[in-house]
């Protein structure tokens, strides 16, 4: 039975109520209520299919609910383009196509700046130029431990690297909340752990919705866990009582375990 969680509290900065997607016949998401509380990383996990990329979409703006209500700091968002949403500090990374290889990694994080405060790329030279935009952007590259690498072409990072790079634009605009979506997909070991320690510094300074496969990670970050199988929520609760729902393990954590063990 699924736990029920307390919408409405005066420290949840993000609300989903009863959202549901269909795709024809398909219910991509069901009834999914849960909510971010302010400094809290909260994981969604769950099995390739579960509708976690599609909750994404409907928190981004880029699919609209069938049904359902989503509500950012007390306003009802759901409606709201994705562009709005970014400008009241909602923000995601790691989405693929959000890096220009031929600029610097610098530069990038620059446009990032640019574009939040309602620019257009078309002026990209005086991105490279305006302090104003150079300077938060050297801050969070700095941030993510990419200090260093700030004057090397985007094309010349590793992976790791561009990962890092996309989470220091989502982070220069200093945004209220961020949506990660399996920020440690392709990762090594050395460049998950430099992941892992950065989001556990985030963690109390801003809230955060991360969807992530990898397990050991999620229980060693998560404040609370929701299980989504086939659209919809069949746990939310904290990692201990998560890992010991027989349900869950049933459904996803067993298979993990079976993979990973």
């Amino acid at each position: 039975m699924v736990q029920e969680l307390q919408i409405g509290g005066t420290d949840a900065l993000l609300q989903i109520e009863g959202l549901t997607k269909r795709f024809g016949g398909v219910v991509a998401s069901e009834n999914v209520t849960l909510d971010v509380r302010a400094g809290e990383l909260h994981a969604i996990i769950g099995p390739n299919g579960a509708g976690k990329t599609t909750l994404i979409g409907q928190l981004t703006g880029e699919l609209r609910p069938d049904a359902g209500r989503i509500r950012f700091d007390g306003e009802d968002i759901t409606a709201m383009p994705t562009f709005q949403r970014s400008l009241l500090g909602l923000a995601r990374s790691f989405q693929i196509t959000s890096l220009f290889l031929d600029v610097t990694a610098l530069d990038n994080v620059a446009l990032a700046v640019q574009a939040n405060a309602g620019h257009s790329f078309h002026f990209w030279r005086d991105a490279r130029s305006e302090a104003e935009l150079r300077e938060p952007a050297r801050a969070a590259l700095a941030r993510v431990g990419l200090g260093q690498r700030a004057d090397v072409m985007a094309a010349n990072l590793s992976h790791g690297e561009h990962r890092l790079l996309e989470f220091a634009m989502a982070l220069a605009n200093k945004p209220r909340m961020l949506l990660l979506d399996e920020p440690m997909a392709g990762l090594g070991p050395e460049e998950s752990a430099r992941m892992v320690e950065m989001l556990r510094e985030l963690k109390g300074e801003l809230p955060v919705l991360l969807i992530e496969h990898d397990m050991e990670a999620v229980f060693a970050l998560a404040d609370r866990i929701t299980v989504l199988v086939y659209g919809r929520v069949i746990a939310s609760d904290v990692p201990a009582k998560i890992r010991a729902n027989e349900e869950v393990r049933q459904a996803y954590l067993g298979e993990q375990e079976a993979v990973h063990g």
